[in-house]
């Protein structure tokens, strides 16, 4: 009866409803409803502002993940390079997590954030069908339920974790060795951000604008649905990659770090196997001053079109 009555607030609300993919982690707020009490869930916070965990609120219990200082490397240039294992599982650990936990994670900025904790979650190991995601976020959560302001402390953790999966990274070398350097056909770069940064109209978090040479730019949250902050469905997002061949190796970036990990979530359950993040993403090559790059539409122009 709820989850009627949810369907047919949000087809008033949005319009029809879209047709969703269907991802085994993608979890509605009826589900976390129903399972919020149980003694292995940890709820996962990571807002786009994050002192609206306090202001604003959070889903009752949730954990407050600070997206800068938590998922990156606080010691690194750029500062979003990935956390180290002994890092990164000092703070889940901080957070409360074991290794039979299951994790909820939800942000308000349409997966985006709380793709970043996945990723690194899958890169360090960690049991990823104990791992579920919030579609909807703190939309989806607030249609029927309320917030809470109070600060959540849990007892420490003792989850281990693995040395990093190398299969899912690429650094700035292979971007340049792979795709600028030898043009390898069995690579591909991607660019998740913008197309007017990818173009170089707008500059942002960077010195330079433009994109690396031979990127072509795919927009990994034209794959969400804005208002409902959902994935949007399964057609729409093979639809968003079909220049994207399968059977090759994937080189992906942002600025952050944020839409590469969207970009990689959606490529994987699309069944593309071999997705690799770039470590540092433009926040490194855009401000590297003696690295090439290029501006405008396509991917290659001038001497690199040669």
């Amino acid at each position: 009866m709820i989850q009627s009555l949810r369907f047919l607030l949000l087809i008033a609300a949005f319009g029809a409803a879209p047709a969703y993919a269907a991802p085994a982690y993608l979890v509605d707020a009826d589900w976390l409803a129903e399972h919020i009490e149980d003694g292995d869930l940890v709820v996962l916070e990571v807002r786009y502002h994050p002192h609206r965990y306090l202001t604003v609120g959070h889903i009752p219990g949730a954990v407050q993940v600070q997206r800068f200082k938590d998922l990156g490397d606080n010691t690194a240039n750029p500062l979003m390079r990935f956390p180290s294992k002994d890092a990164f599982q000092g703070t889940l650990r901080r957070w409360g997590i074991n290794d039979g936990s299951t994790l909820v994670l939800y942000d308000d900025a349409r997966t985006a954030l709380a793709s970043r904790l996945y990723f690194l979650l899958a890169l360090y190991g960690f049991p990823m069908e104990q791992v579920k995601v919030l579609n909807g976020g703190t939309v989806e959560w607030t249609a029927f339920n309320e917030l809470s302001q109070e600060p959540v402390a849990r007892a420490p953790g003792d989850v281990t974790l693995k040395e990093a999966d190398t299969d899912l990274l690429a650094e700035w070398t292979d971007v340049y060795d792979d795709v600028v350097s030898r043009r390898d056909p069995d690579v591909i770069l991607l660019d998740a951000r913008p197309h007017d940064m990818y173009t170089g109209a707008v500059i942002r978090h960077s010195i330079a604008g433009g994109h690396i040479p031979g990127a072509v730019n795919v927009v990994s949250l034209d794959g969400t649905d804005a208002q409902a902050q959902t994935w949007l469905g399964d057609e729409a997002l093979t639809a968003l990659y079909r220049e994207i061949p399968k059977g090759k190796t994937l080189y992906v970036y942002c600025h952050d770090g944020f839409r590469m990990s969207l970009a990689w979530m959606q490529l994987r359950h699309l069944g593309y196997t071999d997705v690799r993040l770039y470590n540092g993403g433009w926040s490194h090559w855009g401000n590297t001053l003696t690295l090439p790059i290029v501006e405008g539409e396509k991917p290659l122009d001038g001497d690199f079109a040669l």
